[in-house]
């Protein structure tokens, strides 16, 4: 199981605590199965130039966290991107 990360830490001790309440409403929650599903589609494609230190880095924290080092990559783009636009 790959380490959570301080907000992950927080959302998960949420859940245990008994904080949050299930939706009753069936098309909210296909409203939101919609979102997720659209926020994890990898419909596209990009190539990137990287030093080969910045890549042997990146390769190290993925096998650290036991992920491929693609997924690390775009994980961190999409981090990157949420917290810009939000």
């Amino acid at each position: 199981m790959a380490k959570l990360d301080k907000e992950e830490r927080e959302l998960l001790r949420s859940v245990d605590k008994g904080e949050w309440n299930s939706v009753a409403d069936k098309s909210e929650v296909e409203r939101y199965q919609s979102y997720a599903a659209a926020t994890f589609k990898k419909d596209r494609r990009i190539n990137i130039r990287l030093s080969t230190k910045d890549l042997v880095g990146l390769q190290k924290r993925a096998l650290e966290e036991g992920i491929p080092y693609q997924t690390l990559a775009a994980s961190v783009l999409h981090k990157y991107v949420e917290r810009r636009e939000g």
